[in-house]
């Protein structure tokens, strides 16, 4: 969990002075947590000896130890390929293997299906079904793939679906339209991209609702977000895995299949048979095992009279 995550959700009683330490930390985090105890106190209107209190009951050994977390959060945070470059340089034995990669995603996975609770996931399923406007899948420079996917996938559960593909200024111009009854989905994951985040604190500010796919660092976005979908991203790689992101926006659609797999199945019937129609998919084209059977004169697998199975 990440500090920003744990402070607006403690499951510490807080005094009321302390709620205000809270409330000036989450309004500008994480600038408001890399000051002076005496700014920060200042802010909230407290004494400097509340704040230090709050931290020891948070679990720190003092506001030093929370901001040298906080710094230490901010560089995970923005971490180049160059950087994770340097600090997973290979040293020749097989931690730097393709197998060992494996693994690692493989513990990333782990993390990331306890990180969000089961009941997340038909939340949003209910945003993504319930939403009365328009559906917008958006994404940075590698997750708009995923939100690509998504948006493949979400059409054939319902219609209203818009995939915003890589961002250009003219997009903007798009949340002339966008209100309380649309929903914007983000994929948005270390170094996180700037004008994504402009496209959704615009959103928000118009009444849209957001549900956000990020990594355990939280995009800046979370701050705006109605559901936040957290998933592990860390690989043996100077480059984060996306494959945990892929798994939680599959997990989402077997989610939804699972609680309303009845209700989608006229639409998908539907939407098979303009592919049919249209050749799409091999298998519209391709002569079926029946067809091939007669093709053949009916005995390629035509089971002789003497076997076979007699009427019951």
């Amino acid at each position: 969990m990440s500090i920003r995550e744990d402070l607006a959700h403690t499951r510490h009683v807080l005094t009321a002075s302390e709620a205000k330490i809270v409330q000036v930390l989450l309004a500008d985090f994480p600038m408001s947590g890399l000051g002076t105890a005496t700014r920060l106190a200042r802010l909230a209107g407290v004494s400097d000896p509340t704040v230090t209190r709050l931290m020891i009951k948070l679990g720190y050994s003092g506001f030093a130890d929370f901001q040298q977390r906080v710094l230490a959060e901010v560089e995970s945070r923005l971490h180049s390929p160059l950087l994770m470059m340097e600090a997973k340089r290979p040293d020749g034995s097989d931690a730097a293997s393709a197998l060992d990669y494996f693994r690692s995603v493989a513990d990333s996975l782990e993390r990331t299906r306890t990180a969000v609770a089961a009941q997340a996931y038909t939340r949003v399923v209910r945003m993504l079904l319930e939403s009365k406007g328009e559906v917008l899948l958006l994404g940075g420079r590698f997750s708009r793939h995923i939100a690509s996917m998504f948006a493949g996938y979400l059409t054939q559960f319902r219609s209203g679906v818009r995939d915003m593909g890589e961002l250009a200024p003219p997009d903007f111009d798009l949340l002339i339209d966008l209100g309380r009854r649309d929903l914007l989905v983000v994929f948005d994951y270390r170094r996180y991209q700037s004008d994504v985040v402009r496209f959704a604190r615009q959103a928000h500010e118009r009444g849209v609702t957001i549900l956000l796919f990020t990594d355990t660092w939280l995009s800046p976005i979370a701050e705006h977000a109605d559901q936040t979908m957290v998933a592990a991203i860390e690989a043996n790689s100077p480059f984060d895995t996306l494959a945990t992101a892929v798994a939680q926006m599959e997990a989402v659609l077997a989610h939804a299949l699972a609680l309303h797999g009845g209700d989608m199945r006229k639409r998908m019937e539907e939407i098979e048979g303009i592919r049919r129609a249209n050749a799409v998919t091999l298998d519209a084209v391709m002569p079926s095992p029946a067809d091939r059977v007669a093709e053949a004169g009916g005995n390629a697998s035509t089971p002789s009279p003497s076997r076979r199975t007699k009427p019951a």
